[in-house]
């Protein structure tokens, strides 16, 4: 698989040997990870085959410290921030139906939507009547006009679960809405480019070269995903055809090809960003303290707008119990964190970005080789333990 490289900072060795032990205990293919304290990056390590089928050994290409991936559902942390930002500035309204900047959205029982809702997976539209074909998915307006036509699935506000993909449509519509201007656009100009960062929501093609390819690896026995025994885990939902869970991960279908050049250039903020481990760590330590060559982008109220419980207990796409804030998850079982305070997005099968304000650390861990668990990649897990550990 090729050696681990990079630094960590004295006192971080446990993530540095946890890191180690994910290539030769856990399945890992090529990945990388970092940590910022207080804004100075403390971990950076990287290591394995640049491509999940590759073999380093057999002239495969190396994971290099600029190499990218693919984040799945990570990406939902990274656009959060855009309407969060938009409050912070005062042009857009937590509290304000949905409606009220979109008012085609307000058919079918959703006038009552609000904004708030959408980031806290309230809004109750988490699936489709009719699943969009990866080529329909990459079109920003048929996706708005088809979530704006769908009844909801429950009362909106009175209960929650998880929007696995529509959050693309609904958070990429209101930003433009708002904005005039489409959410990958004012993530690069407002946040990416300020911060320095290494991170997209719409590849440009000149970057397409650092990407790796991702693919499905099996965990050695024992080591699979988190488990919880409710009713039913997502597993076992999922495997239902009729389920929410089903129909809510299928509102694409059948599933995008995600090593295809026109998927990673377009932007769908529920699933499809781009970023290197430094890029996703330096976007939370910015979110929440700053970096060097960039400022602090959340004031402190923003801050715990972003982490306050908006959602929690049973989830009616993932079945277990869940907790969310505005556009993040917060520690918990189903998505453990570094501690109570920690707010980030884990991405289905692997990656994981958080902030932790009372540690100061900011983490971003990418990989190329996709586990089946969804929210607490058990290689993630081992590097958030090591980390709790070296402080």
């Amino acid at each position: 698989m090729g050696r681990v490289h990079g630094t960590v900072a004295p006192g971080y060795e446990p993530v540095r040997d946890a890191f180690v032990r994910n290539f030769g205990e856990r399945g890992e293919r090529g990945a990388a990870v970092t940590v910022y304290r207080d804004g100075r990056r403390v971990v950076d390590l990287w290591g394995g085959a640049k491509d999940v089928d590759g073999d380093v050994g057999a002239g495969g290409a190396p994971w290099e410290r600029g190499t990218a991936q693919i984040v799945r559902s990570a990406t939902k942390g990274v656009a959060a921030a855009v309407p969060l930002l938009l409050h912070q500035r005062g042009e857009l309204d937590l509290d304000a139906p949905v409606g009220s900047y979109w008012p085609e959205f307000k058919a079918r029982g959703k006038e009552r939507v609000l904004v708030r809702h959408v980031l806290a997976h309230r809004a109750g539209v988490p699936a489709l009547d009719r699943p969009l074909t990866p080529a329909e998915a990459l079109d920003p307006d048929l996706g708005a006009a088809v979530v704006a036509a769908q009844a909801p699935f429950w009362v909106p506000g009175e209960d929650h679960g998880y929007h696995a993909q529509t959050y693309s449509w609904l958070v990429g519509e209101l930003v433009r809405r708002v904005t005039g201007r489409p959410v990958g656009e004012w993530l690069a100009e407002e946040i990416a480019r300020p911060l320095g960062l290494d991170l997209w929501l719409g590849l440009p093609e000149a970057e397409a070269r650092r990407v790796g390819r991702l693919g499905r690896v099996e965990a050695p026995a024992g080591l699979g995903g988190l488990r919880m025994r409710p009713k039913r885990n997502v597993a076992e939902a999922y495997a239902d055809a009729e389920s929410l869970t089903r129909r809510a991960f299928g509102a694409i279908d059948p599933s995008p090809d995600e090593n295809d050049a026109a998927y990673r250039a377009a932007a769908l903020p529920a699933s499809n960003g781009v970023a290197t481990a430094d890029g996703l760590a330096r976007f939370y330590a910015g979110l929440v303290g700053g970096v060097e060559g960039g400022g602090r982008l959340f004031t402190p109220a923003t801050v715990e707008a972003a982490r306050a419980e908006a959602s929690a207990g049973p989830d009616r796409v993932l079945v277990v119990n869940t907790r969310f804030g505005l556009g993040y998850m917060l520690h918990g079982a189903a998505s453990p964190l570094l501690g109570p305070g920690s707010f980030g997005h884990p991405g289905r099968g692997g990656a994981l970005g958080f902030a932790d304000p009372e540690s100061g650390v900011a983490f971003g861990y990418v990989t190329n080789g996709m586990n089946k668990g969804v929210t607490a990649d058990p290689r993630a897990q081992s590097l958030v333990r090591a980390l709790r550990e070296s402080l």
